[in-house]
């Protein structure tokens, strides 16, 4: 047996709507419009070939007294081809964004509910 990728993470959310004008509107992803009815709100989206689960349930996690810096904090990592263009976006939407400390070309942020997501500069060839 090998574990050979991530088929997705799941991030609980408190509302939906919102998760999903960052998730879409800013970062540009799409619903998939397979998700089943679960008994409660929440979104899948799509990033290639894997997912996010938006889940919308009470999260026991705190949200307060996080680290300031993602990368400093538990967090999912994503390849993007574009990342001064994403981080145009994020600026345009008003999300705060810290740069990788390790001086990759990499930036992490926050999305409504607080969790940690790290963007890394990768060409689409090189993936």
């Amino acid at each position: 047996m090998t574990i050979y990728a991530i088929a997705h993470v799941s991030f609980l959310v408190r509302d939906t709507a919102a998760s999903l004008a960052f998730y879409c509107d800013v970062l540009g992803l799409e619903v998939c419009p397979q998700r089943p009815d679960l008994g409660y709100p929440g979104a899948w989206l799509a990033l290639g070939r894997q997912q996010i689960h938006l889940l919308e349930l009470p999260n026991p996690d705190p949200v307060e007294g996080r680290p300031a810096h993602g990368g400093r904090d538990r967090h999912a990592a994503f390849l993007v081809s574009d990342l001064e263009g994403l981080a145009r976006r994020l600026a345009d939407a008003a999300i705060p964004m810290s740069r990788s400390r390790s001086g990759r070309a990499a930036l992490f942020c926050r999305d409504p509910d607080g969790h940690a997501l790290e963007f890394i500069q990768q060409l689409e060839g090189d993936i």
